[in-house]
């Protein structure tokens, strides 16, 4: 059993909270997180993977544990967090990784890879979307919100804030709630009534038209570079379709896809299979050579 460690780093003066399990010298996987969770998500992992594999879980600015200047402090949009993601993983010399990315993890996941396309070895997808055939009947007011931020901004925060919202988002449509732990969105309800949390994660969600209009760039790099590629989809997940995970094999045909009776937050309920396999994905990979 590995222990976990949990550090702070500074990075352009920020402190960056992350969880770090396994032996330095292994294969790194870097776990980026979705919102409004924190690297605390990926604590299943740790637990299962840590024998084998290096995994490094940042929070982002914002976030859990990291530091979160207000909104005229920071610039709380995309582009940012990955410079900062960026900044982490040269702080820890992580020059080669494999990544894990869920939800708003692969926005700023995919910003690293385009950047640093020689460090990434794998990529790993849960629920993070690349293609608009992902975007679900939800994304109609979130458009709107984009659209117009001052016709739609009171009604956005009633809602994405809320704790309905943040319940839902973990339950999604799963006939069996009563296999998920209540601490997971009350704990992540509490760090969103934090203070400035509201102007934060507004600014955010603004900004996440940008990913939208990135998409393009996303699937060329795919079809360009052709990664090992494991899909990963919780099929109750409210939010992101379950044919955005398919969406992936028109860019790498070879894509592992595996579609799982969970929700948006897949390790809250299929911490065992994933680990597996993710484990089992990974070893392949380091066995060819990759």
């Amino acid at each position: 059993m590995h222990p976990v460690a949990y550090r702070t780093v500074s990075v352009g003066g920020l402190s960056v909270f992350y969880r770090e399990a396994g032996p330095r010298n292994a294969p790194t996987l870097l776990l980026l997180h979705g919102f409004p969770s924190s690297s605390r998500m990926y604590e299943p992992l740790l637990a299962r993977m840590a024998a084998s594999h290096r995994l490094v879980a940042p929070d982002f600015i914002g976030f859990g544990h990291s530091d979160a200047p207000a909104p005229g402090a920071f610039a709380y949009t995309f582009d940012h967090l990955a410079e900062v993601v960026d900044g982490f993983a040269a702080a820890l010399g992580l020059d080669r990784y494999s990544l894990y990315l869920q939800d708003y993890g692969g926005p700023v996941g995919f910003r690293l890879a385009l950047a640093h396309p020689e460090r990434v070895a794998a990529l790993i997808v849960q629920n993070a979307v690349a293609h608009e055939e992902g975007l679900g009947p939800l994304w109609d007011a979130r458009r709107a919100f984009w659209a117009d931020r001052a016709a739609h901004e009171a009604a956005l925060r009633e809602n994405f804030l809320s704790l309905a919202a943040t319940r839902q988002r973990h339950l999604g449509h799963d006939p069996d709630p009563g296999a998920y732990d209540p601490d997971l969105w009350t704990d992540e309800f509490a760090f969103l009534s934090r203070p400035g949390q509201d102007d934060i994660q507004t600014d955010l969600f603004y900004d996440y038209r940008t990913n939208v209009a990135r998409y393009p760039d996303w699937q060329a790099w795919l079809r360009r570079q052709r990664p090992p590629l494991l899909v990963l989809w919780g099929r109750y997940d409210p939010s992101f379709q379950t044919a955005a995970a398919e969406a992936y094999r028109r860019d790498v045909p070879d894509a592992e896809i595996h579609i799982l009776d969970a929700g948006h937050f897949a390790l809250d309920t299929r911490a065992d299979a994933i680990a597996r396999l993710a484990g089992d994905f990974l070893d392949r990979r380091a066995a060819r050579g990759g």
